[in-house]
């Protein structure tokens, strides 16, 4: 038996887009306990656990590790890509409450792809940029799937902040790699989502780059309203910005191997 399957029936799409004002009042956007994911089975297998995680809206939280601990996984279950193991408690504040356990349980995929395309917006390594489209498109193409006008006053922010109105007709090949970085943040953003998830941003800048980005992102999220949920193996960094850490450890099973994500603030 699912838990909370009675909340399945309520997800609508009303529900679930972060526009409405209810969707935008302070408060907590994530809640969740007993998170976990396994890769393999038996003696080989890798398990990632997250005990207890609560995120607020405007918020930057970071989620720390070293390579290989499952940073990314956390990450894939927070923007509903990969089903968390049975037993979770995954609740996810809309406009309504809507417990994401339950429509994992009951496969309820149309309702979760609804959630990731409105809800959530992502920020890859390297900017993960359609090489194919103009700056102008990349940045629009959420938008333009979801039925929302192309230029808004939203639109008009996001280029002037982010200092990028001299490049929306080039395409990704011509920008520099901060540059495409602080366009992958246009893209992340222009929608207006509830969460955005980005996986080691950072990673490929200099440091002053690094900084830059990293900065625009979290002042940007908080002045949307969003939640930013940062995966990264720079320690360093995120104590200089002093953002909420979330930190791997390793799992505690002498007969299991995997890492335990906990609250290190």
């Amino acid at each position: 038996m699912c838990p909370g399957m009675s909340s399945v029936d309520a997800v609508q799409d009303r529900e679930i887009m972060p526009d409405s004002p209810e969707s935008m009042t302070a408060g907590p956007l994530i809640e969740a306990t007993g998170l976990g994911y396994r890769y393999g089975q038996g003696s080989g297998s890798f398990e990632v656990r997250v005990p207890s995680l609560s995120i607020v809206r405007g918020e930057t939280l970071a989620i720390t590790g070293e390579s290989g601990s499952g940073k990314s996984t956390v990450l894939e279950m927070l923007g509903l890509a990969a089903a968390p193991l049975p037993g979770a408690h995954f609740l996810w504040h809309a406009a309504a409450p809507v417990d994401v356990a339950a429509l994992w349980c009951t496969r309820a995929e149309g309702a979760l792809a609804r959630m990731r395309a409105r809800s959530i917006g992502f920020v890859m390594q390297t900017g993960g940029l359609l090489p194919f489209l103009t700056v102008r498109e990349n940045i629009g193409i959420n938008r333009r799937l979801l039925g929302l006008p192309a230029e808004d006053a939203r639109i008009s922010h996001l280029v002037a902040v982010l200092e990028i109105g001299a490049l929306l007709d080039r395409r990704p090949a011509q920008l520099s790699v901060g540059q495409q970085q602080r366009v992958a943040i246009g893209r992340a953003l222009a929608h207006g989502p509830d969460l955005v998830l980005a996986d080691e941003p950072s990673s490929a800048l200099d440091p002053r780059l690094a900084d830059r980005v990293l900065g625009l992102l979290r002042d940007l999220a908080v002045e949307s309203g969003a939640a930013v949920v940062i995966a990264t193996h720079e320690q360093g960094r995120v104590r200089a910005l002093g953002l909420r850490e979330v930190r791997a450890r390793p799992l505690d099973a002498p007969d299991r191997l995997g890492s335990c994500f906990e609250d290190a603030s």
